[in-house]
């Protein structure tokens, strides 16, 4: 069963408890653990916050320093759970490179299995934090004589799982990847390094970046004697020959290249700890108009598809003095059981939030579902602040929970409101965190319906709550409705983006964008299907694959607020450097991965599969591999090194082979959950348990125990109790032994002999 979020903060507790009994003498650069604090004041005080490894521990006893043995009281039991102790961490780089709106990071580091036996061994766990809409690309481990690596298969290559073992999941949670590294001895270096692809963030001509790079300060190694070395790389490409200019820098980095097309900087520093904030960075491309370019790139010769890939970047430029359309907005809201809560409660405040920022020529309406329907008015509002003000009474009053989710009626009624709207840019905002078996009915139907009307159709934009929504069925929904999709995995998160989403459907500057010669090309295909609109919060990007020749020059047609038609102007460009094929990667396999649902096509899928196993980039269709191959010591290798240069004949002894370790299945997010909506549960959101009678005795006593041997078992108490007499040594005995039958006797009194909680 895969570790929840809650589970694996409590073993990382029990870790760091158990991580007392370590003693490092008198050379010591860091002081030892702080007493963590109560999970109820920090509830994600033990979620990493950069790349961390931790041993995984069962048998408490095997918890010692390997360097410096000390005696250590023997410990009855096992840890069930296993503990999770964090390593300690000897060195770390990083290098980010940003081209056009994502981002590829790569951590490498060492760390050390500093809290067990050198004679005992213990498996180890990464988990790596990722950033905006992160997505893991590959892992590799150098351990002792084995080395690891992380391979995408498709499920055909799965037929001998059984043999080489499965794991049910890679993920804590969307954006934590977390894999198992097995029997590590203690003492072991463990040399890793991980890549990962996010996005970058967007507001107001500027682009920001926050990559997880905050480290505990029980990671940092306890021996002054260790050096610790820190480096930093940023690389920035734009794509094009746009001016950048640097805004703000969370770390003390140095320019060290600056061309038309590139920007360099290097941090690289010995430190006493790590770092503890997370890098950030953020740049701008100052224009004042809309700008955009067209990259192309032949593909790799491994490359699946041999057709020639080509990618339209647009950008808003700054905010200032650019005027956004009218806007008719119809939000429809899920009021389902599942809602319960906090999802319901945020997404008020966000849409309360969102009416208070509608200009007084907005119209707007509210449309709540789950079995039935219930709109706020039967027509469009205009947004004057006393009609804002009853909007929002009316969604105090009346957004309560009931059974069912009916999306289809609820859109239904949303697009007949909007049938009529004339001078404004409609637009529907879908929020759900459910699954429903119409899907793909509502998909065709919505298609259909936009597909006939004559005026400006609705904008369609979809916003997921949680594990159990189709967030594929989201993602459809709104291209085909030129609109835009978000979600939120995390309860916490709803709020901040739901507001994004709502924000970047609100100010639309371009819209019916239309290329003049784009669908003339030879075999062409483009990502999304239908192009959506240019908002000022978020750059655009269409992209696709071709046959033949591309146009010398593309013009993008469309019109801006006011509905006034607007031309635009692409410059041409081919770069041989630009990874153009892995940055669109990932929106190819997402958006191919949506038609495949909503059709239900099986060559489709093959083909989802075929591009995720090419660039490494996960998918629903296939499986992420852990391979181990065998290595010699390096002693070991340099003589076989020697032995095959000075040998002129007989035949050389192959390589190793990998052989598949693990198969970790379910690495996507899935196509919703159908039966948990219809029950109405929670969204898929980690809830503190409530504990029961038994194990509040048994944590009672467990902290009773741990305090005492925080207190009594460290070096400098046995150190002391050496020194005494006999006699002194029996009356301490026996006064413990008095105050331990107090202790307990108390702890009766007020746990198991308390009526008031019984």
């Amino acid at each position: 069963m895969a570790m929840t979020e809650e589970d694996f903060m409590e073993a990382v507790e029990e870790g760091l408890k158990l991580s007392k009994r370590l003693y490092f003498g008198k050379d010591r650069s860091v002081a030892p653990p702080k007493p963590p604090p109560p999970m109820s004041k920090f509830p994600r005080f033990y979620l990493p916050t950069a790349p961390m490894v931790y041993a995984v521990v069962s048998d408490p006893g095997i918890v010692d320093n390997p360097d410096i043995p000390s005696y250590q009281p023997y410990v009855y039991g096992r840890c069930d759970p296993p503990a999770l102790i964090p390593l300690q961490m000897n060195n770390v780089s990083m290098e980010v490179d940003c081209y056009l709106d994502t981002v590829f990071v790569s951590v490498s580091g060492e760390w050390r299995v500093h809290c067990v036996m050198g004679s005992k061994s213990c498996d180890c766990r990464l988990a790596v934090p990722m950033g905006e809409q992160g997505s893991v690309l590959g892992v590799e481990i150098d351990v002792s004589r084995k080395s690891y690596r992380t391979q995408i298969i498709s499920t055909e290559d799965e037929r001998n799982e059984k043999e080489s073992g499965a794991d049910d999941g890679a993920f804590l949670k969307p954006d934590i990847f977390s894999i198992t590294i097995p029997q590590v001895d203690g003492g072991t270096n463990i040399s890793i390094k991980i890549s990962w692809s996010q996005k970058l963030k967007y507001h107001d001509g500027e682009f920001s970046l926050c990559v997880p790079f905050s480290f505990p300060e029980y990671v940092t190694p306890a021996s002054k004697k260790i050096p610790k070395r820190e480096k930093i790389q940023l690389n920035v490409h734009p794509g094009d020959e746009s001016e950048v200019l640097c805004k703000t820098i969370s770390h003390p980095l140095k320019e060290r290249k600056r061309q038309v097309e590139f920007l360099s900087f290097v941090y690289e520093s010995d430190v006493l700890t790590w770092s503890n904030t997370d890098f950030s960075f953020s740049y701008s491309v100052p224009t004042s108009h809309i700008i955009g370019s067209v990259l192309l790139q032949s593909p790799s010769t491994d490359d699946t598809d041999q057709r020639e890939m080509f990618c339209v970047h647009f950008f808003p430029g700054i905010q200032q003095g650019k005027k956004v359309f009218a806007r008719s907005i119809v939000y429809v809201v899920d009021i389902s059981g599942s809602m319960q809560g906090r999802p319901l409660e945020a997404t008020k405040k966000s849409l309360s939030a969102a009416m208070t920022e509608l200009n007084p020529e907005d119209l707007f309406n509210i449309i709540a579902f789950n079995g039935e329907i219930f709109p706020f008015s039967s027509s469009m509002k205009l947004a004057n602040q006393e009609t804002i003000e009853k909007a929002i009474q009316w969604m105090d009053d009346n957004l309560l929970v009931g059974d069912g989710t009916n999306i289809s009626l609820a859109l239904d009624k949303a697009m007949e409101i909007l049938s009529d709207t004339r001078d404004s840019l409609p637009m529907i905002i879908l929020i759900t965190d459910g699954s429903v078996e119409d899907e793909r009915r509502i998909c065709n139907v919505a298609k259909s319906r936009l597909s006939n009307m004559k005026q400006i159709s609705p904008r369609i934009h979809t916003f997921g709550i949680g594990v159990y929504c189709n967030h594929y069925f989201l993602r459809m929904l709104a291209m085909i409705g030129q609109g835009q999709y978000d979600a939120a995995y995390d309860a916490d998160m709803i709020e901040s983006h739901l507001q994004n989403l709502i924000t970047r459907a609100s100010s639309t500057v371009f819209a019916n964008i239309t290329f003049d010669t784009l669908n003339e090309l030879d075999n062409a295909e483009v990502h999304p299907i239908n192009v959506p609109d240019l908002s000022l919060e978020s750059p655009l990007t269409i992209s696709g694959r071709y046959s033949g020749n591309f146009p010398e020059v593309l013009k993008a047609r469309g019109i801006i607020a006011g509905m006034t038609s607007y031309e635009l102007e692409l410059k041409v460009h081919k770069s041989k450097a630009f990874p153009l094929g892995k940055i669109l990667a990932m929106q190819h396999i997402i958006m191919c991965t949506s038609q495949a649902w909503l059709l239900d096509d099986k060559q489709l899928e093959e083909k989802v599969a075929k591009m995720s196993v090419h660039s490494g980039i996960v998918s629903e269709y296939t499986s992420m591999a852990l391979f181990v191959t065998e290595t010699l010591k390096k002693e070991a290798e340099v003589a076989v090194k020697q032995k095959k240069t000075s040998s002129k004949s007989g035949a050389e002894k192959p390589d190793p082979k990998p052989q598949k370790l693990k198969v970790s299945k379910n690495i996507g997010i899935g196509f919703g959950n159908v039966k948990a909506t219809a029950e109405n549960i929670a969204p898929g959101f980690t809830e503190p348990k409530p504990p029961e009678a038994a194990e509040i005795i048994v944590k009672a006593a467990s902290d009773c125990c741990t305090r005492m041997c925080g207190y009594c078992c460290c070096m400098c108490c046995i150190q002391a109790c050496s020194k005494i007499n006999n006699q002194c040594a029996i009356t301490l005995t026996q006064l413990f032994t008095s105050l331990a039958c107090l202790g307990c006797l108390e702890c009766c009194t007020q746990i198991c002999c308390s009526g008031g909680d019984n």
